[in-house]
């Protein structure tokens, strides 16, 4: 009995290592759905959508969409339940319907994750994770050891991975703001001038102002984020390196992402 209890461990802990090795799998599938818009065509249905409705959706009119390889990709997110999937009545296509998991994905949703996932999936991201073993040994910081330099300077450098970087960290602040700002309204009360010390585009001060009008704003980030800044009331964007000064308020506000 033991020996038998001792096999189906040992299997086990092999099935347990499969589901390791190919759990980038459902991450990169998150991120094809996101870049293919899949969850926008579906609510665009009405929330429920056959594979040919996406696929017709998807179609650029210069190419014709793999319908194979859709069905895996969809399948994948059936399994991890951000779709969910029914037989049709009539015998046709199967029907894909939304979850309350995928609606944090719609693009121009208020309340979205799908930069995040965008973000957090871009080959330039993932790099830095093949060196952990090395950081290990050697010490120093896996995004330096993948592309020669901080990420601040990979995104200073590429206009289009500095807004996808600087949008997926707005997106992740709609989620607090609201929490701030009820949880320390009194607090804000006394303040005359606060920096939100790399405050990115400006979204989070711009929503305490908003409610706090009598607090001048500031809106403190590098260069390159700065640059790209909507003008906001109240909120004056300024740039520099938080590690050499920062701007001189009454207060200062920091928002970490852990």
């Amino acid at each position: 009995m033991e020996r038998i209890e001792l096999d189906e461990a040992r299997l086990q802990g092999q099935a347990e290592i499969w589901c390791y090795m190919f759990s980038f799998a459902d991450s990169t599938a998150l991120k094809s759905a996101m870049e293919l818009r899949i969850a926008d065509i579906i609510y665009s249905y009405g929330g429920t959508a056959t594979s040919s409705q996406i696929a017709s959706c998807i179609n650029d009119s210069l190419t014709s969409p793999d319908i194979t390889t859709l069905a895996r990709i969809m399948r994948s997110l059936v399994r991890r339940k951000i779709f969910t999937i029914h037989p049709p009545s009539n015998g046709g296509d199967p029907l894909y319907n939304l979850t309350h998991s995928l609606r944090w994905l719609l693009h121009d949703s208020e309340q979205t994750l799908a930069p995040m996932v965008l973000m957090q999936n871009h080959p330039w991201q993932m790099a830095p994770w093949h060196y952990f073993s090395q950081c290990v040994k050697e010490g120093g910081v896996a995004f330096k050891k993948a592309h020669g330099c901080e990420i601040w300077d990979l995104a200073s450098r590429n206009l289009d991975f500095n807004k996808l970087f600087n949008d997926s960290m707005a997106c992740t602040s709609k989620f607090v703001t609201s929490a701030i700002l009820s949880g320390y309204k009194q607090g804000f009360n006394s303040i005359g001038s606060l920096v939100d010390v790399g405050g990115g585009t400006g979204g989070l001060i711009s929503e305490i102002v908003k409610v706090h009008p009598p607090i001048k704003g500031v809106n403190f980030d590098l260069p390159h984020v700065i640059s790209t800044a909507p003008g906001y009331n109240g909120v004056s964007h300024i740039d520099g390196d938080m590690f050499h000064a920062i701007p001189n308020t009454d207060a200062i506000i920091m928002k970490v992402l852990t």
